[in-house]
């Protein structure tokens, strides 16, 4: 697949929607740190150093069915935001002129090369899946060390850049829509609670982002002293007792304050089936409470996977690759309310069509 077509499709394979509590977890990640032995580690590595890292990862990714290799020298700014808000590459690896990033044909593998670390394997899965993302993980790890010699140490494990990735240098990290517990002022005391189990919470797109549309991703802190599958089966544990909350504040909500939670959900979709004008921040939030209602069965008619779609296409970078380049703000958000309109009315016809089909 060409990176035109990668940065020109909004969708995803973990965008789904489907799978194990798809109601609450957007995706599932796993990301393994590696550094090539030999090599200075970022930010250290001189220019040509670096060099022979990308050239080596390079040749070890031209033996990986269905991968090919972009550099990021080669990509525009904007495709690199683009890339970064399908979740395929870090905002920091998108800031770095001599890195490169190899994905897979169906995106849901993605090997970021320069970031933190010499390597950053990440592997997305739809819903709650962190066991299938970490035996595919584990898989195309294998086939890179066939290829490369990674630095390790026979105490400490894997060594990373940075301390906390030391050992097994892996991170499972799990996407949630909690729009429940915000509503219901739980969302910061069961997300500060985390820290007493090991695990940090952040924002849709990581470390140092905000948590837009009720978005949070939770992951491990360390990795090292367990084993890969103590730290995978850790995490979905804590994913799905926070699954287990939202959906019981979401059944509290709508059994106790059925007129409010349908009225918000209404004036979401009335603003969204109607603006002219909608801002990034915006779209984001009342997105949010679209899905509740389609989670509820508020809104019966609309898909799912609608919500995961728009996750993407309301964004600044995609909004601007579609219209052929850079645009004012102000011209984005007419271009993102059209674009949210006509989506809204293709799921409607489209759930017409399969209950018109169900009844036939």
């Amino acid at each position: 697949m060409s990176i035109d077509q990668i940065i020109g499709h909004a969708t995803s394979r973990w965008m789904e929607g489907s799978g194990p509590a798809a109601d609450v977890v957007l995706s599932s990640r796993i990301r393994l740190a590696r550094n090539v032995a030999g090599f200075a580690f970022p930010p250290k590595c001189g220019s040509a150093d670096a060099e022979r890292v990308v050239a080596r990862v390079e040749q070890a990714v031209a033996g990986l069915a269905g991968f090919s290799l972009y550099r990021l020298s080669d990509l525009a700014p904007l495709d690199r935001q683009v890339l970064v808000e399908k979740h395929l590459i870090s905002p920091l690896l998108a800031r770095n002129d001599v890195a490169a990033v190899a994905l897979r044909d169906d995106e849901a593998v993605s090997i970021m090369i320069l970031e933190e670390d010499h390597l950053r394997l990440q592997v997305l899965q739809p819903a709650l899946q962190p066991g299938p993302a970490w035996k595919l993980a584990n898989q195309v790890d294998d086939a890179l060390q066939e290829k490369l010699t990674y630095a390790w140490d026979d105490r400490l494990g894997y060594l990373t850049t940075c301390p906390t990735n030391v050992g097994t240098g892996l991170r499972v990290s799990v996407m949630l829509h909690l729009p429940a517990l915000v509503m219901a002022g739980q969302a910061n005391e069961l997300l500060q609670a985390l820290a007493k189990l090991g695990v940090v919470a952040r924002g849709l797109y990581g470390e140092g982002s905000a948590a837009l549309g009720n978005i949070f991703q939770i992951s491990n802190q360390v990795s090292l002293g367990q084993s890969e599958e103590e730290i995978v089966s850790n995490l979905e544990g804590v994913a799905r007792q926070i699954v287990d909350r939202e959906r019981a504040a979401r059944e509290w909500l709508h059994r106790e304050h059925r007129d409010q939670v349908e009225d918000r959900v209404a004036r979401a979709y009335g603003i969204l089936t109607n603006a002219r004008l909608i801002s990034s921040q915006e779209a984001m939030r009342l997105l949010s409470d679209l899905r509740l209602g389609i989670d509820l069965h508020v809104l019966g008619h609309l898909e799912p996977g609608l919500f995961h779609a728009l996750l993407v296409e309301v964004r600044p970078g995609f909004l601007q690759k579609l219209s052929g380049g850079e645009e004012a703000p102000d011209k984005r958000d007419v271009r993102r309310a059209a674009l949210i309109r006509q989506r809204i009315r293709e799921s409607e016809r489209r759930a017409g069509q399969g209950r018109a089909a169900e009844g036939a």
